[in-house]
């Protein structure tokens, strides 16, 4: 019979709740009535609302690397079938190989001895690892990339991927990871098959363009691809700034695309973060440059607060992308003072595969300047000291090398 008007209630809201039109939502788990009545007439359906299935289990950093005695910490979130996260659920971790590193209850990673282990963290039967690699103590590590990256009908950026093949490591990026804009089609169509074949061991940073330029996109792409999908991690979604130690360094990714403002959430996270570092010596990435000289974009003065906090904690140097060529610049301070015992040292290295920019005039400090080369930027970090070269793809020639101390 149509036209009836009938009314819909459950019998117990804190497990189901049903709208007027008979659509019922599940709240927690349990049993629940839900009565439909007209006219004096009513009739019931049971209702039991049952937990949703983990389907998979993300464990981030997928990769981790420590030395000897040292920790870290994993975070396992396990994800429905649509990708989506779920609390509540119990998770349990083994370690493959003990005597290298062992993993508390809550995921803490303790490095015992040099080799690799996979770190499998496990719920309702589903499971996701990760890779740890403990180091010696004292041990270099190397750290490689560049900014600037993936182009679809380019094969530019695979051939900076060969090199990442070849010298090994940790990899980081200077933003704008795949062109045209940072979508997801652009990460799975043009990163995925050059870059992204170090996807396990990438640590990025954001650009512009994994905004396609507008604050508001929050670069949903980049979060749904890297993190999401595999578990990169790349900071907390819209923020994108983040920080790990690798061998006797402190890395630290920033975000030049929000608000870098003294004051602002970013810069005062970046304050508190150096401060409870306990390495001597720090790092920073990013994608828009404190200084440069590059003809398209230049030097952004907005980066200087998250520049003035890396030097009022001693940090060493400071990588950007944003204009597509190599610079190096001497020691100096956030306004551009020769710095040789404090001073940072910057590196322009937007040579990752998009098409090459070129210089304007110099400014004060830059000591090596390149447009016509893709390559990356190889440092090797150890305990109190650096060296870095530029190596260029097959077929160029042009390199820069030299090497510092820590503050």
């Amino acid at each position: 019979m149509s036209g009836r008007t009938v009314t819909w209630s459950s019998g117990s809201s804190a497990v189901a709740a049903v709208n007027g039109s008979g659509l019922v939502t599940g709240v927690a788990l349990g049993s629940a009535t839900i009565t439909a009545a007209s006219e004096g007439q009513s009739g019931t359906a049971a209702i039991t609302v049952t937990r949703v299935p983990v389907a998979s289990v993300t464990v981030s950093p997928a990769t981790a690397n420590l030395q000897q005695g040292q920790t870290r910490q994993l975070t396992a979130t396990p994800q429905d079938a649509s990708g989506n996260a779920l609390s509540g659920r119990v998770v349990t971790w083994a370690s493959g190989n003990t005597a290298v590193a062992t993993v508390s209850g809550s995921g803490l990673v303790s490095g015992v001895a040099a080799g690799s282990a996979a770190i499998t963290a496990t719920s309702e039967g589903k499971s996701g690892s990760a890779s740890v690699t403990v180091t010696p103590v004292g041990a270099t590590v190397t750290l490689v990339g560049a900014g600037d990256i993936a182009e679809c009908g380019d094969a530019t950026d695979d051939s900076t991927a060969a090199l990442l093949g070849r010298i090994g490591g940790t990899v980081f990026t200077a933003g704008d990871n795949a062109y045209p804009d940072g979508y997801y089609q652009d990460y799975a169509n043009c990163w995925a098959s050059s870059w992204g074949r170090y996807q396990a061991v990438v640590h990025p940073a954001a650009g512009n363009h994994e905004y396609h330029d507008s604050i508001a996109s929050g670069a949903a792409d980049y979060y749904r691809y890297f993190f999401r999908e595999h578990g990169t991690v790349v900071g907390d979604s819209g923020r994108y700034y983040y920080s790990y130690d690798l061998g006797a360094w402190h890395i630290v990714v920033l975000n030049t695309f929000i608000d870098m403002s003294a004051g602002s959430p970013q810069e005062q996270w970046l304050r508190a973060d150096l401060a409870a570092s306990t390495k001597r010596c720090t790092l920073a990435y990013m994608h828009y440059a404190r200084f440069s000289s590059g003809s398209v974009h230049g030097s952004y003065p907005a980066v200087q607060p998250l520049w003035q906090a890396l030097y009022d904690y001693g940090a060493e140097i400071a990588i950007a992308g944003h204009d597509h060529e190599y610079e190096r610049f001497a020691p100096q301070t956030p306004d551009g003072h020769l710095d040789t015992a404090r001073g940072i040292r910057a590196f322009v290295v937007g040579t990752g595969g998009g098409g090459l920019y070129s210089f304007g005039t110099p400014l004060p400090n830059s000591e090596v300047r390149n447009s016509s080369t893709w390559g990356v930027l190889k440092l090797t970090l150890a305990d109190g000291s650096y060296s870095w070269e530029f190596v260029p793809i097959t077929g160029q020639t042009f390199t820069d090398s030299g090497s510092g101390t820590c503050h």
